[in-house]
C-alpha cells in the first residue's frame, strides 16, 4: 500500500492520475491480484438484501466475477476505459465513469460493493451516491485486502523506489513501527468516517479476514509491478526497482509466502435520505 509523504497530505483519491495507472497492463493486474477468499465474497453477498449488485470501481472484473458466480448480478462501475474493456471482454457489464460523476439514471441496486478501490472514491460523496443509489435495507460495503511484505524485501522496495522517484507524492510501505495489515484499517477508518458523514445509513461494521498466499520469485515480481507506487512509473524505473527487489528476493531463496489482510466494513442503508452537500 502507498503512503503519502511528508508535507501536504491530500487523500488518495486526489491522486487521480496514480488512481487511473493500473491499466497500463490490465491482463498482468488481472492475473496477478488473487480473488477475495470465499469468506469474503460470503460475508458480502449475506449482508446484500437481493441480486443486483454495482460494483464501484470494478477494474478487470476480478470481484464482479465472483460475485456472478454466486449467483450476483452485477454492473461494473470503472474510470480507466482499458481496465473497463478488459472486464467486459471477461463477461462483466462495465460502464466507464468515476462514481461521483456516473449518472445512474434511475437504478437502484441491493448492494454497492467496492474490491480495493474505494480509498480512490471520495468518501463522503461517493457514500452519498451509494445512499442514493441503494434501496432501502440495501447495503454499501467497501472492502480490500493488503500483503506485508518481509522486512528485507520492504526495505529493498522502498530504497530502490525512492532511488528511482525521490520526488514522487506518494511512498511505498506502513509508517515506521506499525504492521502494513493494521495500518490498511485506516483506509476503511476514513471510510466509515464518510458515511457518517453523508448520513442515510446505520453505524458501519468494521471487519478484518486474514489469510496468506504464497509466491514465486517472478509471480511477485510480476504482482509488485501492479501497485500503485509502480504502476505509475517509466518502465525503465520499473525496470530499476524490480532488479533490486529481485536480487533480494534471491537472497531469501526465490519463494516468499505473503500474509494477507482484506479489511472492510458494511453499513446498511436507512430510510433517511443522505445529507446534501454543502455549497
Amino acid at each position: 500500500m502507498p503512503t503519502l509523504a511528508s508535507g501536504p497530505r491530500p487523500e488518495p483519491h486526489q491522486h487521480r492520475r496514480m488512481a487511473e495507472s493500473f491499466g497500463v497492463d490490465p491482463e498482468r493486474y488481472d492475473r496477478t491480484r488473487p480473488p477475495y477468499p470465499d469468506t469474503v465474497i460470503a460475508r458480502i453477498t449475506a449482508a446484500g438484501p437481493g441480486p443486483d449488485f454495482l460494483d464501484v470501481g470494478c477494474g478487470t472484473g476480478i470481484v464482479a466475477r465472483q460475485l456472478r458466480a454466486v449467483g450476483r448480478t452485477v454492473l461494473g462501475i470503472e474510470p480507466d476505459p482499458r481496465m473497463a474493456e478488459f472486464a467486459r471482454q471477461t463477461g462483466v457489464e462495465a460502464e466507464v465513469a468515476t462514481f461521483e460523476a456516473w449518472e445512474p439514471a434511475s437504478r437502484t441496486f441491493n448492494a454497492v460493493v467496492s474490491g480495493t478501490a474505494w480509498h480512490w472514491v471520495d468518501p463522503v460523496a461517493g457514500a452519498a451516491k451509494a445512499a442514493r443509489v441503494l434501496r432501502p435495507g440495501g447495503v454499501l460495503a467497501p472492502f480490500g485486502h493488503v500483503y506485508e511484505l518481509p522486512a528485507a524485501l520492504a526495505d529493498a522496495l522502498t530504497a530502490a523506489y525512492l532511488q528511482v522517484a525521490p520526488d514522487a507524492p506518494l511512498r511505498l510501505g506502513s509508517p515506521p513501527g506499525v504492521s502494513m495489515l493494521d495500518a490498511y484499517r485506516g483506509l476503511y477508518d476514513k471510510a466509515a468516517d464518510g458515511i457518517r458523514e453523508a448520513g442515510g445509513f446505520c453505524e458501519p461494521d468494521l471487519w478484518r479476514e486474514d489469510w496468506e498466499r504464497s509466491y514465486t520469485r517472478e509471480e511477485l515480481l510480476d504482482l509488485l509491478r501492479t501497485s500503485g507506487g509502480l504502476s505509475s512509473l517509466r518502465p525503465g524505473q520499473v525496470a530499476e526497482v524490480l532488479k533490486d527487489l529481485g536480487a533480494a528476493i534471491d537472497q531469501l531463496g526465490g519463494d516468499v509466502t505473503l500474509p494477507y489482510a482484506t479489511w472492510g466494513l458494511t453499513a446498511v442503508r436507512t430510510g433517511e435520505p443522505p445529507r446534501q452537500p454543502g455549497p
